[in-house]
């Protein structure tokens, strides 16, 4: 225990202050990163991955069923992805596409520009409330019909967003649009947990960040042009075209990733088979259970019942294909219990807090950049080029980096992983968004080249790239059982963003803009700051969690 603690003490962390197994805190062998149920189940007997990853266990364990989507083919899975992750792209450039055009539309619906932006804020709003709705409604029935539903909806919208004549329709397809994009913006990391093992997610969790990011800083420099030579209805009439194009791809080629995964519950072993089957380099204590294994144990882990047939290319074609939990009210509750953890409240505080002063530079450029630098509606679309190519850069470099601070960090610690080395990545996120955030406003204010605040534009959006990493890969790896409610509950984030974007631009001409970025700089390092009692205090936390009986079997039971 004194060399535990000692490892521990060169990293930061606190250890435990007593000696106990605490979930998620994974030795880097084949075995100990598998679920507690699997622990003392010889390696030979669990399914493995192939080629260059045969000497990894696939984790979850898939079952022999044909139907279950970890034993479809990469092509399939990838080709999903690319489909909701295409679609969560739209979604991403739907909320922002008017900002390079702010004052002609205020001026075309003859209402103010701050009028206008309030109408990005209802949609946002909306956004923030139907993820309590989204989430749970997938859990309960499938993500199929909701995917459906959804996409069919956001064609409808933006219809009616093209053809409104007046500003109280042209707000209703806003606030109904919100409801309908909650899904591609909450669901898909979901269906990434359907469909991938752990060893695979990292990449698509990337590039699902990737279509998104994309589809946010991309809008504006797209529909810069098409406000300017076709008029905004176009931003609405495009949309409209890609998303209802794209139903067929959903109705098509997205089956229902939902599966109904039975439990594995071993039996119990001798002791003399418990000491010959538990791995060294595995913690032993006198309370850890022990299991039974016979020689028909792959069977066992596998599946208790015959082999369902595989179902046809029809009938993966249903739209709904029955109820996934008995319990519906548990899963409407929980996302709402995640805000008891520190973790996600600290998630929440950081993430929500950067992602909503990027989406205030898509609702304030579009008044800055034509006032400040002349800009017209086309050159202020452009500006979004910016955070598109430092989004796609930090993409690029924040993933493999943090996989190589945990790597070393992991070698400094003995072996032993802690999900808290996903955490140092902050400091590059801090000098990102310290720059970009507080470089916007000085550099607007003293009107310096138009490239000072494209340039820390762009800055303060890679810092959302390294934050999303630190943030989704804490959770992730603190709270896998837990994660869908866990980025439900994030997303709720919308909530403040929608507070912001109400009065931004007000405020904007009340203070300007070194006032106002100034404020939003030192909130984002205030919050920023919450990082280190998280690292240092983190798995004291999580065993605490971990000894809440009630709670645990409150959370992770679903049957």
């Amino acid at each position: 225990m004194a060399t535990r603690r000692s490892s521990l003490a060169r990293v930061g962390i606190l250890p435990l202050r007593i000696t106990m197994l605490i979930c998620y805190t994974a030795c880097m062998n084949d075995q100990s990163d598998l679920p507690p149920e699997l622990h003392d189940l010889p390696t030979e007997q669990l399914k493995h991955g192939t080629g260059k990853y045969s000497h990894i266990i696939l984790v979850p364990q898939p079952t022999d069923d044909p139907n279950d989507p970890l034993n479809w083919p990469l092509w399939k899975k990838d080709m999903i992805l690319c489909i909701v992750g295409f679609s969560a792209a739209v979604v991403g450039a739907y909320g922002p596409m008017l900002g390079p055009g702010f004052i002609p539309i205020a001026k075309e619906l003859n209402i103010s520009i701050s009028t206008l932006a309030h109408s990005t804020a209802w949609l946002i709003l909306t956004i923030g409330l139907s993820v309590f709705i989204t989430n749970p409604l997938a859990k309960i029935v499938g993500k199929r019909p909701v995917y459906v539903l959804a996409i069919i909806f956001l064609t409808i919208v933006n219809i009616w967003g093209a053809a409104a004549k007046s500003y109280s329709s042209f707000l209703g397809s806003r606030i109904v649009g919100g409801f309908a994009m909650a899904p591609y913006e909450i669901l898909v990391q979901a269906t990434i947990g359907d469909l991938y093992f752990v060893h695979q997610r990292a990449t698509r969790i990337a590039v699902w960040n990737m279509f998104l990011l994309s589809g946010i800083a991309g809008a504006s420099f797209i529909s810069g042009y098409i406000i300017e030579d076709l008029g905004y209805k176009w931003t609405f009439g495009m949309c409209a075209i890609l998303f209802g194009v794209w139903i067929f791809a959903v109705f098509f080629f997205v089956p229902e990733t939902a599966y109904r995964r039975k439990r594995i519950v071993p039996r119990a072993k001798t002791p003399a088979q418990t000491s010959n089957s538990t791995s060294p380099n595995q913690p032993s204590t006198p309370e850890k259970t022990t299991f039974e294994t016979t020689e028909t144990s792959k069977e066992e882990i596998s599946s208790a019942e015959p082999i369902p047939a595989k179902k046809t290319y029809i009938q993966t074609l249903a739209i709904f294909s029955g109820i996934y939990t008995t319990q519906p009210l548990k899963v409407f509750i929980r996302p709402f219990i995640m805000f008891t953890y520190p973790a996600v409240i600290w998630a929440w505080l950081l993430y929500g807090t950067v992602i909503t002063w990027i989406v205030v530079f898509s609702v304030v450029n579009g008044v800055i950049f034509p006032t400040a630098y002349q800009f017209s509606v086309s050159e202020t679309g452009l500006t979004g080029l910016s955070p598109f190519i430092f989004g796609v850069i930090g993409e690029a470099i924040s993933g493999p980096l943090n996989d190589w601070i945990c790597v070393k960090l992991t070698e400094r610690n003995k072996g032993i992983y802690e999900p808290e080395f996903r955490l140092p990545l902050m400091i590059v996120v801090v000098i990102l968004g310290t720059v970009g955030f507080y470089g916007f406003g000085a550099t607007v204010d003293a009107h310096t080249h138009w490239t000072g605040p494209v340039i820390t534009y762009g800055l303060a959006n890679m810092s959302l790239c390294f934050l999303a990493t630190c943030v989704f890969g804490y959770l992730l790896d603190s709270y896998p059982t837990l994660s869908e409610e866990a980025f439900v509950a994030i997303n709720s984030r919308n909530l403040l963003t929608f507070g912001l974007t109400y009065f931004v631009n007000d405020w904007l001409v009340k203070d300007g803009p070194l006032k106002v970025f100034n404020i939003l700089g030192s909130a984002f390092l205030g919050v920023s700051a919450l990082t280190i009692p998280l690292w240092v205090f983190g798995k004291r936390i999580r065993g605490w969690l971990s000894e809440r009986q009630f709670l645990n079997d409150f959370m992770n039971d679903l049957e």
